[in-house]
């Protein structure tokens, strides 16, 4: 009768230690930093597997997530997701509505004037066409007059709208593309006969082939840093010291291996760009 009296003791203590421990941990940014201290809010759009993804249970799953959350254990804050469409998260993080982006936004000089940006990985874009399409590429020069799918409001869209402007200078015809919200409507619409060719970065577009959904002809176009992007520039400076760290101490390597993503050669992580100029 004993066993209950100290299993209980022993349970209190646990209790305890575990309270003195979460009290020790101090943010490491100031609660003015944050819309809802101590939370750490941040969008995301869960439809770009291995950045991230929602599994068969619902549950959020990728590198980004994972990352995020070890971020958010090193600055004691507390990691809150906002699954939300890409097109409308910048004027949303502008606007006050959450404290970061986290979905793998590319960096554009552009961009680097309008927010905090910290880069922590890289990526490219690729072309991929369904498996069973007799299409042979070889150069995003083929996909003159096509139609070519692409998630909208991304640098992926913005790229191809870039290099389709520059081949019809050359004389070649346009790329007749097309906008979608997710990577899912569009490769539905690849299936669908709807597209000739699909536009997205290296990892989703590994992601589809893996599943042998789609067939990568171009890989490695346009690379550049992705990055957390940020409203407040102490909290973008500690995320920025916490990956360092997490660099340091071998986390970092271990996570980008889980997932098949690109490193940063950089061993320091820093916020790149000046920020917003108002």
């Amino acid at each position: 009768m004993r066993f209950p009296k100290t299993f209980s003791a022993l349970a209190l203590l646990v209790g305890l230690t575990q309270a003195a421990g979460a009290q020790t941990c101090t943010p490491k940014v100031p609660a003015s930093s944050l819309i809802e201290a101590p939370k750490w809010q941040m969008s995301i759009n869960p439809t770009l597997p291995p950045q991230q993804f929602v599994d068969d249970k619902g549950e959020l799953q990728g590198l980004n997530v994972e990352l995020a959350r070890e971020i958010a254990k090193r600055i004691c804050v507390e990691a809150v997701f906002l699954r939300m469409d890409f097109p409308p998260m910048i004027p949303a993080l502008r606007s006050g509505r959450f404290d970061a982006i986290n979905t793998g936004l590319f960096w554009t000089e552009e961009r680097s004037k309008m927010m905090y940006l910290v880069p922590y990985a890289q990526q490219a874009i690729s072309i991929y066409t369904d498996p069973s399409s007799s299409l042979k590429l070889e150069k995003f020069e083929d996909l003159a007059g096509r139609v070519v799918g692409v998630e909208s409001a991304t640098y992926t869209e913005r790229k191809a709208r870039e290099f389709s402007t520059a081949m019809e200078a050359k004389g070649l015809k346009p790329v007749e593309l097309r906008t979608f919200t997710t990577v899912t409507a569009t490769s539905a619409a690849l299936r669908a006969g709807q597209l000739e060719a699909a536009l997205n970065i290296n990892e989703t577009a590994n992601s589809l082939e893996q599943k042998g959904i789609a067939k990568i002809w171009v890989r490695d176009i346009a690379g550049t840093d992705i990055t957390f992007a940020f409203r407040d520039k102490q909290l973008a400076q500690a995320v920025a010291d916490a990956l360092t760290a997490i660099r340091a101490d071998g986390t970092y390597d271990k996570l980008f291996d889980k997932f098949g993503m690109t490193r940063l050669k950089a061993t320091t992580f820093a916020i790149r760009g000046d920020g917003p100029t108002n």
